[in-house]
């Protein structure tokens, strides 16, 4: 998929970063006294700070943790903007969720009409050319209308794989991943569509039951081994029951044989899911096999008040975002996230999630999903994608190519390297 040009780290000066050292690659234990040498916008050299080599030219700055970059597959916007409003607005979201920790960070759209989409990912495919996003997300529009959540039931459509090849062709190369309801008419071809596109198909907002699911899965030719996502796995798809299994034991199953190929995404922020089911999916399939997102909107960074996403009005109360409700002694449907990847992180940590395998569910592994190379790690010649945080895993300083990010940044010309 995605490859780092290295004509983008040409100016980067050489820094030196030393204290607990999580690499997030998995299986890999903390260094406790670590160190990292970033030069030219990469990883040059890391390890235990015992073996530090003696070319270091700059002084070591000691820090409490070192984390890898976090890689977020699934956002929609930010600090008082969606990625799908403008261009401008569209940095600003970007540069918030970078300067918190998450390096790489995939744009999601939520369903809408075809022109509409079209013209969202031809303003978005520059941000992704130039760095500021690393792709695109379709959330729909060929989703289940009685699951469509936050998403305007009108915009739902079924398959129609011309318009999927049209949306691709006009992402050309910048879209990555879309959502696709199992039961949604001509799913074979639009998964065939994402394979010859190089986009990570992903199961959610669905009401398909187990053999629909499983028969989904298995609609792929045998020598298909390419990666599959579940969209936030549980919610906008039925609840997993004794009798009625639903999608959800199908999936929890295909990625526990397959950690290689089946992804779950799970939005720990304690309103999608509690902090037990959270564990559970942890025990079950470990961090291989989970992708952490925020699943944020344009609330995140602000405080509560009237929003949007997509044509839809949203009320953020108490941190909790949902639809505004036609009837307002009703509620409406959870409208997205309002945290940051790195805050969902800290909150596994806080529910008793190993701090190594939550750090590894945010970077390494959504990172192996959608292809990106040389990042997710911290691994000498990979980008310099990492962040200084407290004990606490409060944000002490992001590196973003090795290039220490402004905590606030609301123009474009602060954020390029």
């Amino acid at each position: 998929m995605q490859a780092d040009s290295a004509a983008v780290f040409s100016e980067s000066p050489v820094r030196a970063l030393r204290g607990r050292l999580i690499t997030g690659r998995l299986g890999e234990d903390a260094i406790e006294d670590g160190a990292v040498w970033l030069e030219g916008g990469r990883i040059r050299w890391c390890g235990p700070a015992v073996d530090i080599p003696a070319g270091i030219s700059s002084p070591i700055e000691r820090v409490p943790l070192i984390l890898p970059g976090l890689v977020d597959v699934h956002c929609h916007g930010g600090r008082g903007h969606t990625f799908a409003s403008d261009l401008d607005g569209a940095y600003v979201a970007a540069n918030y969720h970078a300067a918190h920790g998450t390096t790489s960070i995939l744009a999601s759209l939520v369903a809408a009409p075809s022109p509409v989409l079209l013209k969202q990912i031809t303003v978005l495919r520059e941000l992704v050319r130039d760095g500021t996003l690393a792709g695109l997300h379709l959330e729909g529009p060929f989703l289940a209308e009685s699951m469509c959540g936050a998403q305007d039931p009108a915009a739902i459509i079924d398959g129609n794989p011309a318009l999927l090849e049209q949306w691709l062709q006009a992402g050309q190369g910048t879209v990555t991943s879309i959502t696709i309801a199992p039961e949604t008419p001509h799913f074979a071809e639009l998964v065939s569509l994402c394979r010859h596109y190089d986009v990570v198909p992903s199961l959610g907002h669905t009401a398909a039951t187990a053999a629909q699911t499983r028969n989904a899965l298995a609609s792929m030719p045998p020598e298909d081994t390419q990666a599959w996502s579940a969209t936030h796995l549980f919610n906008r798809m039925p609840p997993l029951g004794h009798r009625v299994p639903g999608p959800v034991a199908v999936l929890l199953q295909a990625a526990q044989r397959t950690p290689d190929r089946m992804i779950l995404e799970l939005i720990a922020d304690g309103v999608h899911l509690d902090p037990e089911i959270v564990r559970m999916v942890f025990a079950l399939v470990g961090p291989q096999s989970i992708a952490l997102i925020s699943d944020a909107m344009a609330a995140t960074g602000m405080n509560d008040g009237a929003y949007s996403l997509g044509s839809l009005d949203v009320i953020v109360q108490g941190g909790i975002a949902r639809l505004a409700p036609a009837d307002p002694n009703t509620r409406g449907a959870i409208a997205g996230g309002t945290s940051t990847l790195l805050d969902n992180v800290r909150r596994c940590v806080e529910w008793g999630i190993p701090l190594i395998d939550a750090v590894a569910a945010a970077s390494s592994t959504p990172a192996r999903l959608m292809g990106f190379t040389g990042r997710g790690t911290i691994t000498a010649g990979y980008r310099a994608d990492l962040l200084a945080t407290t004990e606490n895993l409060e944000v002490l300083q992001v590196y973003r190519a090795g290039i220490p990010l402004k905590i606030e940044r609301t123009d474009r010309a602060d954020y390029l390297v």
